[in-house]
């Protein structure tokens, strides 16, 4: 938004840094959130028009995402989901996606863990992507764990139809991880180590309210790293960044022509 951009004079200062700490860095980590999303046209779920501000049929969202709200109502979870996670196809990656590809490739960055799960960064070509609340890119039977690619869903959830497994008839459920359920131990504890020992952590597009995932810059400044925050919104560690950035397209545009 206009009203975020900085001055020039003081945009340029800041940026200059923030070039200088990319480059000198010998290990990068990136922590993506909704607003690197919403970029692409995806709306986020707790910003000032969120998915969560409004009901949806009369039910709360939160509830609807939920574990135990889709083993009792598949069909309504789905017939939630589909214009929401079953259109991803629609959406494009953005300068975001596509400069941290490009920082990826050129060894600046070790690993990108992401709040979002709308496969953008993969389809941008980066690589070692980390999505800490899992992806629709994979399902599988709650019956008898046969997996299924997001492809072979997609166009079942979009025709209304609850996707049922080929092998036993048993309901499919994405790989997201929905209210009730554990983030992936492994993934964590990987994320844990990464991010106390990085030198760089570059805090994309989040507010830092969702927890356990948003506290993981906590650990970069704790094992000694630096942070950098590109937010619009106020995070409970602006005080504690190295530098701070409001508007992502401002600063992503400036790197993009950098790295020309």
């Amino acid at each position: 938004m206009e009203d975020d951009l900085e001055s020039e004079e003081s945009f340029q200062e800041k940026f200059s840094k923030l070039w200088l700490l990319i480059k000198e860095s010998k290990s990068t980590t990136v922590f993506t959130g909704a607003g690197v999303s919403t970029m692409s046209g995806i709306p986020d779920f707790r910003g000032p028009h969120g998915v969560y501000n409004d009901p949806w049929q009369g039910m709360s969202v939160e509830e609807i995402i939920s574990l135990p709200f889709f083993r009792k109502n598949p069909e309504i979870f789905y017939h939630w989901a589909k214009d929401v996670w079953y259109r991803l196809e629609n959406y494009q990656p953005n300068v975001v996606h596509r400069v941290i590809s490009q920082l990826e490739q050129r060894k600046f960055i070790k690993g990108i863990y992401t709040q979002n799960i709308d496969m953008l960064h993969q389809r941008a070509g980066s690589k070692n992507v980390y999505e800490i609340h899992g992806s629709p890119a994979v399902h599988h039977c709650t019956k008898c764990n046969k997996s299924y690619t997001y492809s072979e869903i997609a166009p079942i959830v979009v025709r209304g139809e609850v996707p049922k497994c080929k092998v036993c008839g048993g309901v499919i459920k994405p790989d997201i991880v929905l209210y009730g359920e554990s983030l992936n131990s492994q993934l964590l504890e990987k994320a844990w180590d990464e991010f106390a020992h990085c030198n760089l952590c570059l805090v994309l597009g989040s507010s830092l309210t969702v927890q356990p995932a948003a506290s993981l810059p906590v650990l970069a400044l704790r094992g000694g790293g630096k942070v950098v925050i590109v937010n619009a919104q106020q995070t409970s560690l602006d005080a504690s960044a190295e530098l701070h950035f409001k508007d992502l397209k401002q600063v992503f545009e400036a790197l993009e022509k950098k790295l020309k």
